[in-house]
């Protein structure tokens, strides 16, 4: 995970999620920009969201983290 470009505190919290990962939810990097991370979040047992599987994408901008992240999800609404 070594790109000089990026500033010490998202090298630091991207080591941490991948190497302390949250109950239910996976976060990965692209490998072409570490600024951008493929995200998946399983529903929560016992909810309505139970057996789902989400995927959404992350981004951090230049400023952050004086400027928040920005939140894509790519899984649809199922009708």
């Amino acid at each position: 995970m070594a790109n000089s470009n990026l500033p010490r505190r998202i090298i630091k919290e991207t080591s941490r999620l991948l190497n302390e990962p949250a109950p239910g939810i996976s976060a990965s990097p692209s490998e072409d920009n570490m600024r951008y991370f493929n995200v998946m979040i399983l529903g929560l047992t016992q909810s309505p969201y139970e057996g789902g599987v989400f995927k959404l994408e992350l981004f951090l901008p230049e400023e952050y983290p004086m400027a928040a992240s920005k939140v894509q999800f790519l899984t649809k609404k199922n009708t």
